[in-house]
């Protein structure tokens, strides 16, 4: 029997489906659409930061460009998980896949 295809699944060229870690630590995101000039980058990833504490490092933007920059603190590296998984959710609604 054949597994069923969920929603957020993402489908590689070959038809094998990219599998991403339980808690991961870093993502990469692309939406584009030539037809909208929409060319669009979002990268998470999580660093520890010298107090114990981690940092969530978001970087997004044009493709080719420098684009913007956000660091939130968090207390362990547990929470950014946590905050990077409920960003990913929301990138992937929003047309964003992973870039392979």
């Amino acid at each position: 029997m054949a597994p069923q295809k969920r929603r957020n699944d993402q489908a590689l060229s070959d038809g094998k489906f990219l599998q991403l870690p339980l808690f991961p630590d870093a993502v990469s995101l692309v939406r584009i659409s030539p037809p909208c000039n929409m060319w669009r980058y979002y990268d998470l990833s999580i660093q520890q930061d010298l107090f114990g504490g981690a940092l969530l490092i978001r970087r997004w933007g044009r493709i080719g460009a420098p684009g913007k920059v956000r660091h939130d603190l968090f207390p362990d590296a547990g929470a950014a998980a946590n905050q990077l998984a409920v960003i990913f959710r929301k990138k992937l609604k929003r047309g964003y896949i992973v870039r392979p």
